[in-house]
């Protein structure tokens, strides 16, 4: 067989196994997330945070970051729960590549080169309880900084699981402006700990 028909064979079945295998893992997340309202609390948060960094005046900036507040204890209960909920996630699933591209069945075949899912979302849920609670007594301003880049690593790890380490970071990068890297210098240091940790 001619050997250029067999790449493009394998470069074909890679593409389609590729796809159903990341097709399956929105499926998981989507299904955990489907009873809860976080993408809407996020919004809410996010939005906020940038209204109030947009005031001018120090006491109105206050007074928008202060109204956040049920947003963020509302956050902070639902991601919890769902962090529990996706613990029910068989192993092979929650697997994730470490490697910077999606790669059909490397989370079978190199075990040693990935990382649980379920394990980042618990870190992610204590980072947001963590940050919320402010026992560090952090700023307004400097909190809803750090929740902000809490949300964000979070977002980062989802496409990560999703589809992969290269293309969360491209979509951080685009959407949001922020290299990955500078997102875990900025949460938090227990979750930035705990989370470099993990991925390695």
């Amino acid at each position: 067989m001619d050997p250029i028909l067999l790449v493009l064979l394998a470069a074909t079945a890679t593409f389609f196994i590729n796809a159903k295998q990341q097709r399956q893992r929105i499926a998981v997340l989507a299904e955990h997330l489907q009873p809860f309202q976080i993408e809407k609390h996020i919004e809410a948060l996010t939005q906020g945070y940038l209204r109030a960094m947009g005031e001018k005046d120090d006491e109105r900036r206050l007074q928008v970051l202060a109204l956040l507040s049920d947003s963020e204890q509302s956050l902070v209960s639902q991601f919890g729960r769902f962090a529990a909920s996706i613990q029910k996630v068989s192993e092979p699933m929650a697997r994730v590549t470490k490697l910077p591209v999606s790669l059909p069945f490397a989370t079978q075949l190199m075990p040693a080169s990935t990382f649980d899912m379920r394990r980042a979302m618990q870190i992610h849920a204590q980072g947001f309880e963590r940050v919320a609670r402010n026992d560090a007594g952090r700023t307004p301003r400097d909190k809803a900084f750090m929740m902000t880049a809490e949300i964000l690593l979070m977002q980062h790890t989802c496409h990560w699981y999703c589809k992969s380490r290269s293309v969360a970071s491209a979509r951080m990068l685009s959407r949001n402006k922020t290299p990955h890297e500078q997102l875990v210098q900025s949460v938090s240091p227990e979750t930035r700990s705990a989370y470099l940790a993990l991925i390695g």
